[in-house]
């Protein structure tokens, strides 16, 4: 795999992290979100606006060490010459932004990015699992993915979840990977055994397990 996209994607969400310290941007945005919480999203009374802010860098931060993860575990499988299609969608989430963010900066603008990407692999898990029955790979960021599209705000959160449902419905029209014969040793290789040997070496497709604010399970739809 070429490295030289996610370094340049880790340098993006870097100074974005440094302009962050200087405008606290995002600390305000988030302030000003915080009396219009969903209850399902649970925060300690204090320094609340510091752990949400922590919760969504660390949910940017996930979308380089998750790219190089399934790239890693895609090119082992024979599968990446199909992967990499999605991969680099998610990477020029970031690189080459769409025009759709236009006016958000910093990390503000890096987290429509980051949910874009997410959202983006959610979508090709969900049509993997339908067809094959396991997903491409084992994460899952549906969770993550409900807070953070809470936090975006409608409309302009439908309107990201339809830019990832469009591309990944035109993908997934022009690609045979599911006819593949390497993709079929792949699916019943992981019926049989299990993600543990995976998530043991790339603990981040554990995905929001890691994210340690105290949310309550919400109901179905809780937060859309």
């Amino acid at each position: 795999m070429d490295t030289h996209d996610v370094d340049a994607i880790r340098q993006t969400i870097n100074m974005a992290k440094l302009q962050e310290q200087k405008t606290e941007h995002l600390h305000n945005l988030l302030r000003q979100q915080l009396p219009q919480l969903h209850d399902a999203i649970q925060l300690p009374e204090e320094d609340s606006v510091n752990t949400l802010a922590d919760f969504v860098t660390r949910y940017i931060e996930h979308v380089p060490d998750f790219i190089e993860a399934i790239s890693d575990l895609t090119e082992q499988a024979g599968l990446y010459e199909h992967a990499s299609v999605f991969l680099k969608i998610a990477k020029d989430y970031f690189l080459q932004p769409p025009t759709i963010i236009e006016g958000h900066t910093g990390m503000d603008a890096l987290m429509d990015e980051a949910y874009l990407a997410h959202r983006l692999m959610e979508e090709i898990n969900d049509r993997f699992i339908g067809r094959c029955g396991i997903p491409l790979a084992p994460m899952d960021m549906t969770r993550s993915n409900l807070i953070i599209h809470h936090l975006i705000g409608e409309p302009f959160a439908n309107e990201l979840d339809m830019a990832v449902q469009y591309s990944v419905e035109v993908l997934m029209n022009q690609d045979k990977v599911f006819s593949t014969e390497q993709f079929q040793q792949y699916a019943e290789e992981h019926r049989h055994r299990g993600w543990a040997e995976e998530l043991e070496r790339w603990p981040c497709l554990a995905g929001d397990l890691a994210i340690n604010l105290n949310f309550s399970e919400p109901t179905p739809n809780a937060l859309h």
